[in-house]
């Protein structure tokens, strides 16, 4: 099965892009992290009460599903490597970026763990919903005594915010130095995490198009 899908992918990787699953995973995934960064930020603003305990469930529920995403975007990396670009050039710029796509990674895990340790430690625990589809049941802290539920929560909010913090920085720096790839380096790494769009040039309506039976231009002419 992998080989297949590696073959498939080497059409992509050999002109420096990601595979269309690779994009999907990619963008998925940004869009998701920047929806939670915006309702962890709007949750303090809600008044304590079910509408607050609603808003954690659902940011509680969207952080496990990024998690699943992310488990299932690392397997198809290690199945299907993405291509070697101008991101891969010897030198420190190239180091950074490889521990930040690592960086990215632990947050990816801890974040949601974290979150669901937090909803687990708050009692009675109910449980949550993966895409809200799938029930979760709530990490088994009923047991411990109110002291043990208590510093569970703290600790797993402290480390929640801090992890949170360190990805609200890394979010604009991993933007810019897309940005700065592709307008001040002029390379491909941006490129390659672009969808790509068909070819409707040589369609019907299309500048390169020729009716049946026609001479078909060739690409090196112009026209």
């Amino acid at each position: 099965m992998i080989g297949p899908l590696r073959a498939w992918a080497e059409r992509y990787r050999r002109r420096g892009k990601y595979t269309p699953v690779g994009v999907a995973f990619h963008w998925i995934m940004a869009g998701l992290v920047l929806f939670q960064l915006w309702t962890g930020w709007m949750m303090g603003r809600h008044p304590v009460g079910p509408e607050r305990l609603d808003a954690y469930a659902r940011h509680s529920e969207i952080g496990l599903t990024l998690l699943v995403i992310g488990v299932c975007r690392l397997l198809w990396r290690l199945m299907v490597p993405g291509p070697v670009n101008d991101a891969d050039k010897p030198g420190l710029p190239s180091t950074l970026a490889h521990i930040t796509h690592a960086i990215f990674y632990v947050l990816f895990t801890l974040l949601p763990l974290t979150g669901w340790i937090l909803w687990s430690a708050i009692q009675p625990a109910q449980p949550l919903h993966l895409a809200g589809l799938v029930p979760v049941p709530p990490m088994p802290f009923y047991d411990l005594s109110p002291e043990w539920q208590f510093a569970i929560l703290e600790w797993s909010k402290d480390i929640h915010v801090a992890a949170v913090i360190v990805l609200s920085l890394l979010v604009p720096i991993h933007a810019l130095a897309a940005i700065k790839h592709h307008f001040w380096d002029r390379d491909d790494v941006l490129e390659g995490m672009l969808p790509e769009l068909p070819d409707t040039s040589w369609h019907p309506g299309g500048p390169h198009y020729s009716p049946p039976g026609a001479p078909v231009p060739s690409r090196r002419q112009g026209g």
